[in-house]
């Protein structure tokens, strides 16, 4: 499956390891683990990470992004994890490089690499990654292998989501094999401070149900942002989308969140494959799992209406 990624990686003395904008644990987890793999495997390779920052992932060790001049990428393989568009890239500088691949578990949206490994069966870009080491018989350092398992468990919802195989627990034991600190990363992951209990029970209060339907939503406006002094729309959007799930009789939720000119919207489902909405309006991700821009509130309402008729149609089939 890995056999064109691993003669890139021989061929190339730099490699410079990418991943989808504003990061979740997947994104981090499988950039810092194939940029330890490497570096462990081939020592006498440069190996890159580049990105904005890690946010509440920070605690995973290597989360720190490297300092790259453009010409670096000239004689260099960029590697990019965990997106499926071009748009989404950490750093668009990827075109400058001499040669590019990309490992990729979502839906598919578009080509934009010389080596594309895409397989929506997986639960995590992580997972490909712990598979790549694993199928290739590489060196799997314990750092490396931690910040793995990391994304693996947070794409997989703690091993909850149906995307979930016999294949992730596999693959989860041989990353355990390494002897990391699992508790460490359950406690990063999950503790919280009580301002961020009392900030999920803001949240708790604002879900409404669109137009007696199985869709829930959660609307943001910019001025709420201010007044709870949140710096990063982004961590909300993502942050909060699940207070919504696990309701009766709710199917789908969106938690739409205001930022400047547009507004991020994240979507989830517990049964229906809410993608083709997703793109709909210019986004993507899983059948289940999606995000998108919409330009303001009465998109909002649209993408929910189109959610609510996909909800009816597919109860119809």
């Amino acid at each position: 499956m890995f056999e064109k990624l691993i003669e890139a990686v021989r061929k190339y003395d730099t490699v410079i390891v990418h991943r989808h904008s504003h990061p979740d644990g997947d994104a981090l987890g499988s950039q810092i683990g194939f940029a330890g793999i490497i570096s462990a495997n081939f020592p006498g390779k440069k190996v890159y990470k580049t990105g904005d920052a890690a946010g509440r992932y920070s605690f995973i060790k290597g989360s720190e992004m490297d300092e790259i001049p453009d010409g670096a990428f000239q004689n260099a393989l960029s590697v990019i994890l965990d997106c499926p568009t071009s748009e989404l890239v950490s750093d668009g500088r990827f075109s400058l490089a001499a040669s590019t691949a990309r490992v990729d578990h979502h839906i598919y949206c578009e080509t934009f690499t010389d080596v594309e490994i895409v397989d929506t069966s997986f639960e995590s870009a992580c997972g490909m990654v712990a598979e790549f080491a694993r199928e290739q018989n590489l060196k799997l350092p314990k750092d490396a292998a931690a910040a793995i398992f990391t994304g693996m468990v947070t794409d997989s919802g703690r091993f909850r989501f149906d995307s979930t195989t016999a294949r992730t627990f596999s693959l989860a034991s041989y990353l355990l094999s390494t002897g990391f600190d699992m508790d460490g990363i359950y406690r990063n992951l999950y503790t919280r401070d009580l301002e961020s209990v009392l900030r999920q029970a803001e949240f708790l209060k604002k879900i409404k149900i669109y137009e007696g339907s199985c869709v829930a939503y959660i609307y943001t406006t910019v001025e709420e942002l201010r007044a709870m002094n949140v710096q990063d729309p982004a961590s909300i959007s993502r942050g909060m989308v699940n207070v919504m799930s696990d309701i009766k009789g709710i199917d789908i939720w969106v938690n739409f969140t205001e930022r400047g000119d547009k507004v991020l919207a994240e979507l989830r489902s517990s049964c229906y494959n809410i993608n083709p909405v997703a793109v709909k309006y210019g986004g993507g991700g899983h059948k289940k799992a999606c995000g998108a821009d919409v330009k303001d509130f009465n998109d909002a309402m649209k993408m929910l209406e189109d959610l609510r008729q996909l909800s009816i149609s597919s109860k119809k089939e």
